[in-house]
């Protein structure tokens, strides 16, 4: 495969020491780490295999993956393992994308509070669609619901949200029956916004009550319970921003649709255009921009390139994709048994491994030769910091 023309680890590799230590102290060590896992992502430093094709003899290096979630080069193949998983679970309804965004004032507040804030966003979201959904005014059933956290804008810029798959319908309260949402229709947006509104500050102010937020600089003031009281007031009168799309064009479009979604980071390598003297270019999409084009161009300085890529770090064991209501991780199971017998839907025929006559599908090879496609062994392993014994052997070579 061909290596793109620019990489985020470029950027890092060629402007991230020195930045380092412009930055020294106001670093986070979670940042520190994800710089310097993409710095040697598929490089020498994390050691890899070298392989040989018995077929055209071509050899080469594959270097190992730092396998950090941050990390635009190895989102791809975690993706492909979790959507894996996730295609069985899948049912042959309608499934609509729902999404929950916090005020920007909110917003702000929530990078020196990411672990509560992030976790407030998922819980009240997942509950305001479970609640709105059990409401027999609204649908009254139990739902399903898998959520993604998104902490970022096109620009960068930091804007947390939750993006949600939910299938258009669920089980009865005793579960005999299943329950299909209007066709076309889910839930009310409006509906939706109020209750998560109301919810959000709820679950906000108990945080502040119980000193789980911190406030630094400008936002310092807000310690004091009067100036946050008078700070969260004009968040209960604004629109908080819920949408929910027309559903999708069946189960393959849903996958698809994930495999965009869940593993995404702040930027991908495909959007980068070029970094010269003038500084890191890439392409965005401005929303605002309605009457003109919304595709965009955007050239940062590398350091701020560099900041507003590590404004998005998780912190660590923080889970960005969660499943709620039928399909929790408790009772996965058990529920989508009992919804795809209530939507007629036959069991997919288990294999016979004892049968000689049953075909089975061959497993792809790990590492596949890049010039006749033919797979590859691996000849030599090296690990962090070792030198590759040899160079690997090339047809024609003397």
């Amino acid at each position: 495969m061909g290596r793109l023309a620019l990489e985020v680890a470029d950027i890092f590799r060629s402007h991230g020491p020195a930045w380092r230590k412009s930055q020294q102290g106001h670093l986070s060590l979670g940042q520190l780490k994800v710089m310097s896992a993409i710095e040697q992502c598929r490089s020498a430093a994390l050691g890899g295999h070298l392989l040989h094709c018995q077929a055209c003899e071509h050899g080469e290096i594959a270097y190992n993956s730092c396998r950090n979630r941050h990390c635009p080069k190895c989102q791809a193949s975690a993706a492909k393992r979790w959507l894996d998983a996730r295609q069985a679970e899948l049912l042959p309804v309608d499934y609509y994308h729902v999404a929950f965004t916090l005020p920007a004032p909110i917003s702000a507040i929530a990078f020196y509070n990411k672990a509560v804030i992030y976790r407030l966003l998922f819980e009240v979201a997942a509950q305001t669609l479970i609640t709105i959904a059990a409401d027999p005014k609204h649908l009254g059933a139990q739902i399903a619901a898998t959520l993604v956290l998104h902490t970022w804008g096109s620009a960068l810029t930091h804007h947390p949200h939750v993006h949600g798959i939910v299938p258009g319908g669920g089980l009865t309260a005793d579960g005999q029956r299943w329950v299909a949402c209007r066709p076309g229709f889910f839930l009310s947006v409006r509906v939706l916004s109020r209750l998560f509104r109301r919810r959000f500050l709820e679950e906000l102010e108990l945080a502040h009550r119980t000193n789980q937020l911190q406030f630094f600089g400008e936002y310092a003031h807000l310690s004091d319970a009067g100036a946050f009281a008078k700070w969260l007031a004009p968040m209960r009168r604004c629109e908080w921003v819920v949408y929910a799309k027309r559903p999708f064009a069946g189960p393959q479009a849903v996958l698809a649709y994930l495999s965009r979604y869940t593993h995404r980071v702040a930027i991908a390598n495909s959007r980068l255009v070029s970094m010269d003297e003038r500084g890191v270019t890439f392409r965005w999409k401005d929303y605002r921009d309605k009457g003109g084009t919304r595709h965009k161009t955007m050239t940062l300085a590398p350091e701020e390139f560099m900041r507003r890529f590590l404004l998005h770090v998780l912190p660590g064991g923080f889970h960005r994709i969660r499943h709620y209501g039928l399909i929790a991780n408790n009772a996965r199971k058990e529920n989508l048994a009992r919804a795809r017998e209530l939507l007629h839907v036959v069991p997919a025929a288990v294999a016979d491994t004892n049968s000689a006559d049953e075909s089975v599908e061959p497993v792809r090879a790990t590492f596949v030769c890049a010039h006749c496609g033919a797979p590859m062994i691996i000849v030599q392993t090296f690990v962090r910091g070792q030198a590759i014994r040899a160079p690997p052997h090339v047809q024609g070579a003397p």
